[in-house]
């Protein structure tokens, strides 16, 4: 059964909508519509705020913590149509500024650390950018008109093993993939070719916006595991062993809105949050099915629902 370890009080002054452990757990970044990320130190059961960061002129709707190999770094993205990458230097400072949306940036999320410090942002004006620190300066990419309407969400897939070229007998570098959810009620595959971004795969199985979705870890079997969730209240599980075809099987239809997919570290448990104030954990059988093995009413609060419909107005 889930229970709560600890609670935090914020002092934010208005709604949160991300909240998000460093690698090691001894950090928390939480962030708001009164505009600001904050972060703590998680100490023996109690908190300490580290830094009160201020630099968004809106909606603050996601944070991200960056891989430690590169220091104490966090990304935001914000309804002001900003990311700010915020780097601890001494004190917490503003390292990066990217303002090249054209409307809310409702999703952050860092590539695996072994690719090098690279960041993939998704907005509500269709477009993905993709943003690469290069000491110090850094390049971006955009992939336009990634989702009609908008996108919601970005995921990183985890490193694949490098391809063989039979041709040169040398082995390739890793292969760039990304999964993106949007309001076309789509989940698309990018993968990167040369110096582009192309579509490698879309994925239909929900009937409306795609809230979420998350990449598991590589882990176990050579198979890889996407799940996403939408507004029609699903959650789909997708499989594939070659990256081309992808395998749908609905989790579960439940009983409101769902906002939020998560997997475990070992990405053999799924959690999933949505409109019905609570978290419930989800593992999978011998038999391939999906059961739900614990659950945990949130209270009364419904900020994942204000979260997401302000995103997109």
């Amino acid at each position: 059964m889930v229970s709560v370890l600890n609670s935090v009080d914020t002092c934010h002054e208005d709604m949160i909508h991300d909240a998000e452990m460093d690698y090691y757990g001894l950090r928390l970044a939480t962030c708001s519509s009164d505009n600001s990320v904050k972060v703590f130190d998680l100490k023996n059961g109690s908190q300490s705020l580290v830094a009160d960061l201020k630099g968004h002129g809106g909606p603050v709707w996601q944070v991200a913590w960056a891989h430690p190999k590169f220091g104490n770094i966090i990304a935001s993205c914000s309804y002001d149509r900003k990311v700010i990458i915020w780097k601890e230097l001494g004190e917490w400072t503003k390292w990066y500024e990217y303002s090249s949306h054209d409307s809310s940036v409702n999703s952050v999320a860092w590539a695996p650390h072994e690719l090098g410090l690279i960041l993939a942002c998704g907005s509500s004006d269709g477009s993905i950018s993709i943003i690469t620190n290069n000491g110090d300066t850094w390049d971006s990419q955009k992939i336009q008109s990634a989702h009609s309407i908008g996108c919601n969400a970005v995921s990183w897939c985890p490193i694949v093993e490098p391809s063989f070229d039979a041709i040169s007998n040398q082995r390739g570098g890793p292969v760039k993939r990304l999964a993106t959810g949007g309001c076309d009620n789509l989940v698309k595959i990018w993968r990167e070719d040369g110096d582009r971004w192309i579509e490698e795969n879309k994925l239909e199985a929900h009937s409306d916006w795609v809230r979420d979705v998350a990449w598991a870890p590589a882990v176990g079997p050579p198979r890889a595991a996407l799940a996403s969730c939408s507004q029609d209240r699903r959650v789909v599980i997708w499989t594939s062993n070659d990256y081309s075809s992808w395998t749908p099987n609905i989790l579960n239809v439940f009983d409101d809105v769902i906002w939020n997919v998560s997997w475990s570290l070992t990405g053999g448990i799924l959690a999933v949050s949505g409109g019905d104030n609570k978290v419930s954990l989800w593992r999978e059988n011998s038999e391939g099915q999906w059961t739900c093995i614990s659950e945990l009413n949130k209270g009364q609060d419904n900020a994942n629902s204000n979260n997401a419909d302000q995103r997109n107005l």
